[in-house]
C-alpha cells in the first residue's frame, strides 16, 4: 500500500507518473472533442412575419354589473364624442326597516297601548347626500415622509422644504398637524393654535390632497393638468350634474332563461328622457359642481355631554369625490313616510317601487369631462331626526322624563361587491357614440387586411388578428418546425399613427387574447412582476405604452409562450382578439353585439373611453410608414 515508501526516488517518480498520466488523458479528450465539434453548433437569427388584422365594430356591449362605470363626455380625435350616463338600483339597508326606535305599528298604537315610552317619533329628513368617490392612484409615495405626496411636493426628497411658503417646513407642519399645502394653516410656535386665526388645531383635521385617477378633462388625464410647473393647482373644471328618479325596472334575472340567469343590459339601452321622473338634484338650479382632489370634510355632531369639547370642530374625512345634496322632501315622502308599508317590505318590493336613480353629467360648453366611477363604493346617506322618550334611568319616576330629539343615518348602497367577485344590485352604463368619420367606417367589417387598426374602448371597436397567414399559417408553421428553431422571443409591435390620433391620451396597455378559448396570451406562471400596481404585472408580456425621444408611440406585446405552444406542442394557431385594457388581470368576458351576431369580448375594454389607431400590415413597401407596419418579430436559435 505504501508503494513509494522505501525508494529514494519514490516521491519524484510518483509525481512524474501522475503528471504523465493526466497529460495523456487530456490529449486524448481534446482529440476526441475536436472530431465532434468542428464548427459553431448554434446559429441565432431574427425573422419578420406577416400579421393580418381585421377591424370589427361593436354595435353594443353588455354594461350592467360592471366594476367601473363611465359618466360624462369624451371627445377623441379619431372617433368623435362619446356620452355616458348611468342608471342604477338603490339598495335598502334591510327589509322592512325601522326608522327611529319604534316600528311604525308600535307608533300607531301609541294612544292605546298604555306604555308611556310609546310616542309618535315624527321622523323628519334633515339632509340627504349622494356620495361617489373618485378613483385614486395606488402606490402614492411620500419619499421624504414630510406629509406631502411626491405628486404635490416641490422637493420630494427634502422634508425641510416649505411647499406653501408660510415660513414653516413641511416636516414641522406635519408634526404640528397643519397643512403643508395651505399657507393659512400654520402653527410656527407649536402652541396648538392656528397662527392665522387662533383656532384650536385638531390632529389630522385638514383635507389632504389626493392623486386622482381616471378623470379625463378635454381629452387629457386630469391629474396631468391639475398642477402647473410650480405644483400650483390650476382652476379645476366645473360641470353640471342631474340626478333623477328612474322609472325603468331593472330586472336581476332574465325571464327568457326561466329566471335562472342574470339579466343582461347593453350600452345601447336608453333610459332618458322616457324613463326619468322626479329630479333629485340639478346643477342648473342647485349650482355647478367642481372637480376637487382634496378630501371631503364633514363636521361631526357636537356631544352636549362633553361641555369642554366641541366635537363639531373635528371632521369626518371622505376621499375626494362627488357629494351631492338630494331632495329632502322626496325622501321624506317616499322613504320615511313609507315606514312599515309594503313598498319597503323587501328589496324586491323596493325595486318595484323606487326603481332607481339616473345620473347624467354635462360639462361646461366647449369642454369635455369623463369620470370613471366605482359604484360599489357609492351610497346615499339620509340623515333624519326623531323624537325619543328618555326616562333618564328612572323608570319608576316620571318627573324627570323628557322627550328629546335624536339624529340617525340610514345608508343606501347603489350596488355592492360580493366576496366571490360578483355584484349585488344592478346598474347600467348607457354609451352613445357619435357617428364615426368615413375614414373609420370604411375600414370596419370589410374583411380586408387592415392598413390601419382602429381600437376604441366602451361600445367601440375591436380587432381580430391572424398570425403568419390569413387562413391559419400552416405552411409557415411547418417550415419553422422543419428548421428546428428554438424560439427565444416573439413580439407583436403596434405603432401608433399619430396623424389620426392627434394629441389624444395614449391608452396605457393592450390586451391580447385567444378568441377561441377566451384566455389571455400571457402565462401567469412564467411572468415577471415587480411593482405593486397593475403596470408592474406581467412584464414579460408587456403591452405597455412606450414613447421614444421623437414622440413616436408604440406597444410591444411578447407572445413567446404562445408561439412555442404552436411550434413545439402543435397547439392551434387561433385567431387572436385585441382590445384596450384598464386592468391586465381582468380576464372576464362580456357579451357584445357585432355585425355577425353576439360574441364574447373582454369586459375590461368596456371600462375605458380611450381609443387609438395603429398601422396595420397592409402597407406597400413604397409607403414611408412601411417600417411601422404591424409585424411579428421572432428571434430564434437554430441547432446546426
Amino acid at each position: 500500500m505504501n508503494f513509494f515508501k522505501n525508494s529514494p526516488y519514490s516521491v519524484l517518480m510518483g509525481l512524474i507518473f501522475v503528471v504523465t498520466l493526466f497529460s495523456s488523458c487530456e490529449e486524448e479528450l481534446t482529440t476526441i472533442g475536436a472530431g465532434v465539434v468542428a464548427t459553431d453548433p448554434f446559429t441565432t437569427g431574427k425573422e419578420v412575419y406577416d400579421v393580418f388584422a381585421f377591424n370589427k365594430n361593436i354595435e353594443a356591449v353588455r354594461t350592467n354589473k360592471l366594476p367601473l362605470y363611465q359618466l360624462g363626455t369624451f371627445t377623441d380625435a379619431a372617433y368623435g364624442t362619446t356620452e355616458a350616463s348611468i342608471t342604477s338600483q338603490v339598495q335598502l339597508p334591510s327589509g322592512n326597516p325601522t326608522f327611529g326606535n319604534l316600528s311604525q305599528r308600535t307608533e300607531e298604537d301609541a294612544e292605546t297601548d298604555d306604555v308611556i315610552t310609546t310616542i309618535e317619533e315624527e321622523e323628519t329628513v334633515k339632509e340627504v347626500f349622494l356620495y361617489i368617490p373618485f378613483l385614486t392612484k395606488s402606490g402614492s409615495r411620500d419619499s421624504d415622509l414630510d406629509g406631502v405626496d411626491d405628486e404635490f411636493d416641490k422637493e420630494p426628497n427634502d422634508a425641510d422644504n416649505d411647499n406653501d411658503g408660510d415660513g414653516v417646513s413641511n416636516r414641522v407642519e406635519n408634526a404640528t398637524n397643519t397643512d403643508p399645502l395651505d399657507p393659512n394653516s400654520v402653527d410656527a410656535d407649536a402652541d396648538g393654535k392656528n397662527d392665522t386665526d387662533g383656532a384650536t388645531i385638531f390632529a389630522n383635521n385638514f383635507a389632504r390632497r389626493v392623486d386622482l385617477d381616471s378623470i379625463y378633462f378635454n381629452g387629457k388625464n386630469y391629474d396631468d393638468l391639475e398642477v402647473n410647473a410650480d405644483l400650483e393647482v390650476i382652476a379645476p373644471p366645473t360641470f353640471n350634474l342631474r340626478v333623477a328618479r328612474s322609472t325603468f325596472f331593472l330586472r336581476d334575472l332574465d325571464p327568457g332563461s326561466g329566471f335562472q340567469e342574470a339579466q343582461e343590459y347593453f350600452s345601447s339601452q336608453e333610459f332618458a328622457p322616457s324613463f326619468v321622473s322626479d329630479v333629485l338634484f340639478d346643477s342648473n338650479e342647485d349650482g355647478q359642481l367642481v372637480i376637487d382632489s382634496k378630501e371631503i370634510l364633514t363636521p361631526r355632531e357636537d356631544d352636549e355631554s362633553t361641555e369642554d369639547v366641541d366635537e363639531s370642530l373635528a371632521f369626518v374625512r371622505l376621499n375626494p369625490g362627488l357629494r351631492i345634496p338630494l331632495d329632502n322632501q322626496w325622501f321624506q315622502e317616499n322613504i320615511l313616510n313609507k315606514e312599515g308599508s309594503s313598498e319597503l317590505l323587501s328589496q324586491a318590493n323596493f325595486n318595484e317601487f323606487v326603481r332607481g336613480i339616473h345620473l347624467a353629467l354635462t360639462p361646461q360648453e366647449g369642454e369635455d369631462l369623463m369620470l370613471l366611477l366605482d359604484l360599489r363604493q357609492a351610497n346615499i346617506t339620509m340623515t333624519y331626526t326623531f323624537n325619543s322618550y328618555n326616562t333618564n334611568g328612572t323608570s319608576d319616576d316620571v318627573s324627570d322624563d323628557e322627550i328629546e330629539t335624536n339624529e340617525r343615518d340610514v345608508v343606501f348602497n347603489l350596488i355592492s361587491g360580493l366576496p366571490n367577485g360578483g355584484i349585488l344590485g344592478n346598474a347600467v352604463n348607457t354609451l352613445n357614440n357619435e357617428m364615426y368619420s368615413p375614414q373609420v367606417l370604411d375600414n370596419l367589417d370589410n374583411e380586408e387586411n387592415a392598413s390601419r387598426i382602429f381600437l376604441k374602448g366602451g361600445a367601440g371597436i375591436t380587432a381580430r388578428i391572424n398570425l403568419f397567414e390569413a387562413n391559419g399559417g400552416e405552411s409557415v408553421i411547418e417550415q419553422i418546425r422543419a428548421e428546428n428553431w428554438v424560439i427565444n422571443e416573439a413580439n407583436l409591435v403596434f405603432n401608433v399613427d399619430a396623424s389620426l390620433t392627434g394629441d389624444n391620451i395614449a391608452p396605457p396597455r393592450l390586451y391580447l387574447y385567444n378568441m377561441e378559448t377566451g384566455s389571455p396570451l400571457y402565462n401567469p406562471l412564467t411572468e415577471q412582476n415587480t411593482a405593486e400596481n397593475i403596470f408592474g404585472l406581467f412584464l414579460n408580456y408587456d403591452g405597455i405604452v412606450e414613447t421614444d425621444d421623437d414622440g413616436n408611440v408604440k406597444y410591444t406585446v411578447r407572445i413567446t409562450d404562445y408561439i412555442n405552444e404552436i411550434i413545439v406542442r402543435e397547439a392551434a394557431n387561433s385567431t387572436l382578439g385585441l382590445v384596450l385594457t384598464t386592468n391586465i388581470e381582468a380576464v372576464g368576458l362580456a357579451n357584445a353585439i357585432l355585425e355577425e351576431g353576439e360574441v364574447d369580448i373582454p369586459a375590461t375594454s368596456t371600462l375605458t373611453p380611450l381609443g387609438t389607431v395603429f398601422y396595420g400590415s397592409n402597407i406597400p413597401e413604397s409607403d414611408p410608414n412601411f417600417d411601422k407596419r404591424l409585424k411579428l418579430e421572432i428571434s430564434y436559435t437554430e441547432i446546426n
